[in-house]
């Protein structure tokens, strides 16, 4: 298991557990250095003061917020440790929801919530409550010196956490929305013919980033002194109509089950051809062993 971001006890009602929070997922990338492209020597960041027309070191640097154009309301680190909600000990769940009623925009950072040395019972008895009944828990909680409200929901193997973002942080975009009445029928049933022949178990291991594949690649070659080959670029056709860009998907993704069919055919019709030919000189010779 990996390190612990967090460690204290959850709490709901009169209930207390002593719970440790893992990160559960990090996002990876190919990261790059700047170099000067004369000699390839690494390019230094240099902290540069317009006033003056001259660097500046960090120590002299300090924060500051901007209320107004060009000008400046100065914050210490002090000012800032002072109002920063102290990393707590004691995570508490506010209330229990329905977990269809939770829009995944809401979640953030994800964690393994695991049960510390003795709450095991109790974890496994909220896990297993929460997986029967569907709900989701909300809960408060203080870590690297800020508030989170979590969602906490149950997942395969234990109870997942995540950070949630507030509602005034996710984006409300009026144009964001969809006009159903455009669609027809025959359309909306061909669509739903598509989506069966697609549909499959999600198995994300199935999922690779290629394109930090085809970078490493990439660098692996200019290493070695080979030339880059370039990605090809895909062609999309342009749906003009909708109802034949629909049929030809189905006839294009219905081929190889009809190729797969038409083997197994074949196979079981040349497959009794041995059984009978075997069956014919079993008969003759049997017929020879009662004559001699």
């Amino acid at each position: 298991m990996a390190s612990t971001v967090w460690k204290g006890h959850l709490t709901f009602g009169l209930v207390s557990l002593p719970v440790r929070l893992y990160s559960a997922a990090r996002g990876e990338s190919v990261s790059f250095n700047l170099l000067h492209g004369k000699d390839n020597s690494r390019i230094k960041q240099i902290t540069y003061c317009a006033a003056e027309d001259q660097p500046v070191p960090r120590s002299e640097l300090v924060k500051g917020y901007e209320y107004e154009k060009d000008h400046y309301v100065v914050i210490e680190e002090e000012d800032i440790k002072k109002v920063a909600p102290k990393t707590a000990k004691v995570m508490e769940i506010l209330e229990f929801v329905k977990g269809d009623t939770v829009d995944a925009i809401y979640m953030e950072s994800s964690y393994y919530m695991a049960p510390d040395e003795g709450g095991e019972k109790p974890y496994a008895l909220l896990f297993a409550a929460m997986g029967q009944s569907n709900y989701y828990a909300l809960a408060k909680i203080a870590m690297h010196n800020r508030e989170h409200i979590v969602i906490l929901r149950p997942g395969k193997k234990g109870i997942l956490l995540h950070t949630m973002y507030y509602a005034d942080e996710i984006r409300k975009v009026d144009e964001f929305r969809t006009d159903t009445s455009l669609v027809k029928p025959n359309e909306l049933a061909m669509a739903n013919m598509l989506i069966e022949t697609l549909k499959a178990e999600f198995e994300p291991e199935k999922y690779h980033d290629t394109y930090r594949d085809n970078l490493m690649r990439m660098i692996e070659a200019k290493k070695e002194g080979q030339k880059v080959v370039e990605t090809p670029e895909p062609h999309f056709a342009p749906v003009i109509d909708i109802m034949e860009a629909l049929k030809r998907s189905l006839a294009e993704k219905k081929k190889p089950v009809q190729a797969a069919t038409a083997a197994v055919g074949e196979a079981e019709a040349e497959a009794p051809a041995e059984p009978v030919a075997k069956k014919r000189r079993k008969a003759v010779s049997d017929q020879r062993s009662a004559v001699s």
